[in-house]
């Protein structure tokens, strides 16, 4: 039984009447009861279990009383310690733990345990299984052999006694002689192909598989339950071990295309004619073990292996995410419908990277979260027992690499590598766990590293004593061989000729790409559509529709009851379409929202508390004060033809966000939006900015159109929420690869939305990041009138209406964006005064809105100087950015800043400090000088 299933059930009359009695004596006076009995209730608690009257029940003369519990005891330990004396390591290079599952420990002979019934200790044992003694024996031969398992922290019970059962009353399927020769056929061309790289391609990197062979034959085997099962789809998100040879064996990529890679021939070449292979490459390119590609299978099952950099674990979340989108249909209205059977991921890991990595805890995190779950992942620990140089001891604080997992009450199964079969089972028991219980599960497949981290490193260097070892140590192709061979399954020749095959089908392929000639350099081309940037798109809904939703949005059912305060707040969106007052950030927003899925657009919006919006500015989810019911006002506008959700994610940031973009990947007909809490905290998430969303077209020749929201600006509020480090999104900014906008007006923020859901399928789309605002969400400077969202589109530039009448008198052009164009709009008020000041607001940053830049200067032939203006210190925000741009438009003109000095760090801390300084830019930039 498992450490949290009790073993009460297992007593009933007398000897249950006895154990309650000494329990009683228990909770009075401890020291009085015997030591063992004081164990199991220190563990199990009271001897009373409700599911006693349907467990068979046996009676057990009290004199075998102390044996029984002693040897109930011996049965719990070996399934909870068992995997400590497991023969699970291929080299043996680890001592294994025997005592706590010894009959000594427990003062036990074989004779004692022969007394006692099979059913106290096994339930559903093999019919060959007997007494007592062979019960031990019989979990001592599943629970510390070629496998092991760690299941006792899972909470629920039905899963315990789930796995329980396969583990010990379910036989392990024997494979034929046909199947064995099919692995071992398997193992010959998974080693086969290392090998002719090996030689063929002398010190090329390959980041080669063996050692851990069987991962691809563990992929064989959710492949083939997944055809049983009718998934339609796999994601595989793994690093670059191994990777070459699951891309070749697992998804299909032909030898010759491989080949090609190393012999820098054209691959393309050789891509399937059937369709069967989907590959794609930007520009710029990428080494080939970062490369993925997607198989159609002749059954209809897409197998995807996702395209990753080398920053190992962060393509975890980007296949969650996209598994999330293959699993949900979102072309109706209301929530998406969401199908977990339909697909699901296998994530490898690396034994260092597991636990060494902070982005799979946050996976791990987010699994079983409604918005994010997907019915269970497959982790698999890609296990060489070594990361890069570092050994286990310095690579973690525990005992295994998959220890984290146990927090989250996922199963970890330990697998020897060298152990084809054993591989088989144990991926036909993952995969049915995780579709009978929706929840990840993890192996860890258990092997080595044959060669050094990449084939050009000596590791003898770093680890003399591991790599004595693995250079004795046989392959499992070789192992597997000599087992069939003892079984009589295959001959030597057959080995040595399957081998020789192998490698004959390689050099063919080879000898195929030798007769292509190398690539020769050649300059980059960029696809026109990028090239072009985004174009202009009329974005203005008419009046009458945009009445209709509001009134919709503002109609709650009879029997909800909103916060009143809310419901007053809310209940004036009805004033700017009687001509009073204006249209908010928030307002804005929400009316967007409803009008692109009114177009057929679904919506996803995340972040942390995005559902109300950080400062209180959205509620999209109304909550009833009466009893906490919630309500999406708009899942009842009328017309809807898409879905619309928003979840509000955990506190986690790189994972939240790859999650995001690989969503959008799968589904590039979602409008997929996240939202930072401030914008600062998107500093978690940098490696996703860096490694995928800013490179990935140029890179791999995918196309986002995923939305990052970036609250930002000075407030006085210190110096971490102030700054969403626009200079970083713009360093990165280069051949169109994203928007960055830095906006002051709820009007453009609507048509920006509105731009950005029709461009999705369009080849010029791309990702789009908004500096949004904090203070100015409710500012009338910001706010819309209803006509300005009816007519128009998305502006890259916005003129201070107040300024520039005169155009003769005009000598100074101040560029700003954001809140502080705003602080410099309240100034200058009227503009009565400002003659010579004319103030751009620099909507878009990136692309440079340089054409519209350059006519409004040629209006002005007065000018003399030109000024950027930021808030952010001289060496942050956008003018390093800006500065190129200036002087190249302003030939001849003074080039200024204004704003605060160099620093090291965004803001002032002190709140008046900051009111100082600001008071200062603002003045100084409407300064005639």
């Amino acid at each position: 039984m498992s450490k949290t299933t009790t073993p009460w059930s297992a007593f009933s009359g007398p000897n249950l009447g006895y154990v309650m009695e000494q329990y009683d004596l228990f909770l009075e006076s401890p020291e009085n009861v015997d030591k063992e009995l004081v164990a199991l209730f220190e563990q199990y608690g009271a001897p009373v279990d409700a599911t006693a009257s349907v467990k068979p029940s046996v009676q057990v003369d009290d004199s075998l009383m102390d044996v029984v519990l002693k040897a109930i005891q011996l049965a719990d330990a070996i399934r909870t310690h068992g995997h400590e004396a497991a023969d699970i390591y291929p080299l043996n290079d680890r001592e294994k733990k025997t005592e706590r599952i010894s009959l000594e420990f427990y003062g036990l002979t074989k004779q004692d345990l022969e007394k006692v019934p099979v059913s106290l200790l096994v339930q559903n044992a093999p019919a060959s299984v007997q007494n007592g003694a062979q019960a031990i024996d019989h979990l001592k031969s599943v629970y510390t052999n070629k496998v092991a398992f760690e299941f006792a922290h899972v909470i629920t019970r039905e899963e315990r006694e789930w796995l329980q059962a396969q583990i010990e009353s379910t036989p392990a399927k024997k494979l034929s002689a046909d199947e064995k020769k099919e692995v071992l056929s398997r193992l010959t061309h998974i080693e086969g192909f290392e090998k002719f790289v090996h030689r063929t391609f002398v010190g090329a990197k390959r980041f080669s598989i063996e050692g851990l062979d069987t991962l691809v034959v563990l992929f064989d085997e959710l492949v083939k339950q997944s055809n049983n099962q009718n998934v339609e789809q796999i994601n595989i998100g793994m690093a670059h071990r191994g990777r070459l040879n699951v891309l070749t064996h697992i998804l299909n990529k032909p030898y010759e295309m491989m080949f090609a890679d190393f012999a820098h021939v054209p691959n393309k070449a050789f891509i399937p004619k059937d369709g069967s292979l989907e590959y794609s490459t930007g520009w710029y390119g990428d080494v080939k073990y970062h490369n993925g590609a997607t198989y159609n299978s002749p059954s209809g099952l897409k197998v995807k292996l996702a395209y990753n950099p080398s920053h190992l674990e962060v393509v975890s979340p980007v296949v969650t995410g996209q598994v999330r989108a293959a699993q949900e249909t979102t072309d109706e209205a209301g929530l998406p419908k969401q199908d977990p059977a339909k697909a699901f991921a296998v994530l490898v890991h690396g034994d260092a990277a597991f636990p060494g990595q902070g982005v799979v805890t946050e996976v791990l995190n987010y699994s079983r979260v409604p918005g994010y779950q997907t019915g269970g992942s497959i982790h698999i620990i890609a296990n060489n027992m070594i990361g890069f140089t570092t050994e286990h001891f310095d690579s973690r604080s525990t005992l295994y690499s998959s220890d984290p997992a146990k927090g989250y009450e996922v199963p970890v199964i330990h697998v020897n590598a060298d152990q084809p079969e054993e591989v088989l089972r144990i991926a036909n028991l993952a995969f049915s766990y995780r579709q009978k219980f929706h929840k990840d599960i993890v192996i860890d497949l258990i092997g080595y590293r044959r060669y050094g981290h990449n084939e050009m490193d000596e590791p003898m260097v770093t680890n003399p004593e591991m790599y004595k070892l693995v250079h004795k140590h046989p392959t499992v192709r070789e192992l597997y061989g000599k087992a069939l061979e003892s079984e009589s399954v295959v001959s030597e020749q057959d080995v040595k000729s399957l081998d020789e095959e192998t490698f004959a089908k390689m050099q063919a392929a080879y000898d195929r790409v030798k007769e292509l000639p190398e690539s020769k350099a050649h300059d980059i081309v960029i696809p026109d559509a990028v090239l072009n940037g985004m174009p202009e798109h009329e974005s203005g809904v008419e009046e009458s529709r945009l009445r209709q939703i509001n009134d919709d949005l503002l109609s709650w059912p009879e029997e909800f009851t909103p916060f009143k305060k809310l419901a007053r707040i809310l209940k004036r969106r009805e004033e700017p379409f009687a001509g009073k007052g204006k249209i908010d950030w928030g307002h804005a927003e929400t009316l967007a929202f409803a009008s692109i899925i009114q177009d057929g657009q679904s919506i996803r919006l995340t972040g942390q508390d995005a559902q109300r919006g950080t400062f209180s500015h959205r509620h999209l989810v109304l909550h009833d004060e009466t009893n906490g019911n919630e309500l999406m006002p708009i899942h009842h506008i009328q017309d809807a033809k898409a879905s619309f959700v928003v979840h509000n994610s955990p506190l986690t940031e790189a994972a939240i966000l790859g999650y995001e973009f690989g969503y959008n990947l799968e589904d590039p007909n979602a409008l997929t939006i996240w939202e930072a809490q401030y914008g600062d905290f998107a500093n978690m998430a940098q490696v996703m900015f860096d490694n995928f969303i800013s490179a990935a077209r140029s890179k791999w020749g995918l196309k986002s159109g995923l939305v990052m929201l970036l609250p930002h600006a000075a407030e006085g509020q210190g110096p971490e929420h102030s700054s969403a480090r626009v200079e970083r999104y713009l360093q990165l900014a280069a051949e169109n690869n994203w928007t960055v906008a830095n906006l002051s007006s709820a009007a453009n923020y609507f048509h920006i939305l509105r731009r950005q859901a029709a461009m999705l399928h369009d080849e010029a789309i791309r990702p789009l990041i908004i500096v949004s605002p904090k203070s100015l969400l409710r500012h009338p400077k910001v706010g819309a009138n209803v006509e300005e969202l009816t007519t128009g589109k998305f502006e890259t530039i916005i003129e201070e209406p107040n300024l520039g009448k005169n155009q003769d008198s005009v000598t100074k052009i101040v560029f700003a964006s954001g809140k502080l164009a705003i602080d410099l709009a309240d100034k200058i008020d009227s503009g009565e005064g400002y003659d010579h000041l004319h103030i751009v607001r620099v909507e878009q940053l990136y692309p440079f809105p340089e054409q519209k830049i350059a006519d409004i200067l040629a209006r002005f032939p007065n000018v003399k100087k030109l000024v950027w203006a930021q808030e952010e210190p001289q060496n942050m925000g956008s003018w390093h950015f800006a500065l190129p741009y200036l002087l190249e438009l302003g030939k001849g003109l003074d080039i200024a800043y204004t704003g605060r000095t160099h620093r090291s760090s965004p803001a002032e801390g002190d709140g008046e400090a900051y009111k100082i300084e600001q008071a200062r830019i603002v003045e100084e930039a409407v300064s005639n000088n």
